[in-house]
C-alpha cells in the first residue's frame, strides 16, 4: 500500500474511532479488509484512492472465486462503502464508486428435512407411548394427535396449537385451517391422523376442566391453548426417545418433511403450495431440490438413451 493510501486509511480509521466510537476489533477488521482490497488493486496497477466501480466489482468477483461466503463479501462491501463515502465527504475524491455496487446475494439455505424413516420412528414411538396407561396417558395421547396432525397436514405450529375444538365434530377427511392473514385452506387428513384425533377427542371430552375451552388443545396459558414452545420441547424430547438428535427436530422441520416427502413421491409443486398456505410459489420453491432429484431419477430410469447406456449389448 502506498504512503498516500495508507494515510487515507489511517484518517478513515481515526474518524471511525473519534466520531463513531468504533471498538478496536472493528477498526482492526476494517483495516484488514482495506489492506486486502489494496493488495488486489495493486495487481491491477490501481491505487486504493483511485479505484473505479469496475475495479471494486472485480474485487467482489475475486472474493467469490476465493470462496468467500456472501455474508463475508457483504462485510467487505460495507467497509468499502464507508471508506469511499469518507473520501468523498472529505473532498479526497470527486465521486463515490460504491453507490451503485450490488450487494452479494445470499444463497437461500435449504430447509432441514427428516427422512421418512426418521418421521416413522417418531410416530411409532409416540404411538407406543400413547398406549401406556397411567396419569400421563392423556398427555401422551395429545402428543400423538399433535404429531399426526402436523405431519399429515404440514401446518404451521401456530395454526396447529390454536385449532378450534369444533374440529372434533366435523365430518369428512378435510380440515379447515386458518392461516396467515386469516386466509382459510382445506387440507386432507390421513387415516392415522383421523384415528389419533378421535382417540384424543375421547380423552379430552372426559376432562371437565377442558369442556368450556374453544381450543382443541386447551392449556392454562395466556392464549388459552397449548403454547407452541411447549409442543416444540415435547417434540425434541420425543425425538431423543426415538433415537434422533433433538437439534434435528422441530415443528418447522416436520412441516418441511411433509412438503419434501410429498414432492418426492410425485406431488405437484402448486398443490404443495396450497397445502402449506404459501401465498407465493417462490416461497415453496425452496423445495425444488427435491423435484430435481426426482426428475433426475425419472430420466435415468425411463429415458431410452439411459436404458441403452445400462444395456450396451
Amino acid at each position: 500500500m502506498s504512503d498516500l493510501s495508507r494515510a487515507r486509511v489511517e484518517a478513515f480509521l481515526e474518524m471511525l474511532s473519534a466520531e463513531r466510537g468504533a471498538a478496536q476489533n472493528t477498526l482492526a477488521s476494517y483495516e484488514r479488509d482495506l489492506d486486502d482490497l489494496s493488495d488486489f488493486l495493486s495487481g491491477r496497477k490501481v491505487s486504493l484512492g483511485a479505484a473505479s466501480r469496475e475495479d471494486l466489482t472485480a474485487y467482489l468477483s475475486d472474493l467469490a472465486r476465493r470462496g468467500f461466503q456472501p455474508t463475508s463479501q457483504a462485510r467487505r462491501l460495507s467497509a468499502m462503502r464507508q471508506f469511499y463515502k469518507f473520501l468523498y465527504a472529505e473532498g479526497l475524491r470527486g465521486d463515490d464508486p460504491t453507490t451503485i455496487l450490488d450487494a452479494p446475494k445470499k444463497a437461500r439455505s435449504l430447509p432441514k428435512v427428516l427422512s421418512v424413516q426418521d418421521v416413522t420412528a417418531m410416530l411409532s414411538r409416540a404411538e407406543e407411548e400413547a398406549g401406556l396407561e397411567g396419569p400421563e396417558q392423556p398427555a401422551r395421547i395429545r402428543r400423538l394427535a399433535l404429531l399426526e396432525l402436523l405431519y399429515a397436514t404440514g401446518m404451521r405450529v401456530s395454526e396447529l396449537v390454536s385449532l378450534p375444538v369444533k374440529v372434533l365434530t366435523q365430518e369428512g377427511r378435510f380440515l379447515l385451517v386458518r392461516g396467515k392473514g386469516n386466509k382459510e385452506r382445506l387440507v386432507p387428513l390421513s387415516r392415522t391422523a383421523l384415528e389419533a384425533l378421535a382417540r384424543y377427542g375421547k380423552f379430552r371430552g372426559a376432562d371437565p376442566a377442558q369442556a368450556d375451552s374453544p381450543f382443541l388443545f386447551p392449556a392454562a396459558s395466556k392464549e388459552g391453548h397449548l403454547p407452541r414452545q411447549v409442543f416444540a420441547r415435547e417434540l425434541k424430547d420425543l425425538a431423543i426417545r426415538a433415537g434422533l438428535s433433538a437439534n434435528a427436530v422441530s415443528p418447522h422441520v416436520l412441516r418441511h418433511a411433509f412438503a419434501s416427502h410429498l414432492l418426492g413421491n410425485g406431488a405437484d409443486l402448486r398443490a404443495v403450495q396450497e397445502l402449506l398456505g404459501h401465498s407465493d410459489i417462490s416461497t415453496t420453491q425452496i423445495y425444488t431440490h427435491v423435484l430435481d432429484e426426482r426428475l433426475q431419477h425419472l430420466v435415468h430410469t425411463h429415458h431410452p438413451l439411459a436404458k441403452q447406456a445400462k444395456n450396451p449389448d
